[in-house]
């Protein structure tokens, strides 16, 4: 009964994990990195954008990182957010 448990819970976790969006202004590289069409180094670039500019005051901003053109936004636009 306890595995069963343990099961539905990582279950749910997942679950709840997969719908979760990612906040760009407080993300990791690796948490980018999950995101379709970024790898390490346009990860590593979003990071380095936040450091020197500030947070992301809406997510078109992303635009502005080298390497985040129309094409890959349209990608991700769904799966990411701004909160300050």
């Amino acid at each position: 009964m306890k595995k069963v448990f343990c099961v539905i819970a990582l279950l749910l976790l997942f679950a709840t994990a997969a719908f979760a969006k990612v906040n760009i202004n407080t993300a990791t590289v690796g948490e980018l990195e999950a995101l379709p069409g970024i790898g390490p180094a346009k990860a590593e670039a979003i990071v380095k954008y936040r450091e020197a500019n500030g947070k992301f005051k809406s997510a078109e901003e992303l635009k502005n990182v080298q390497g985040i053109g129309d094409k890959v936004f349209a990608q991700i636009s769904g799966e990411i957010e701004v909160s300050k």
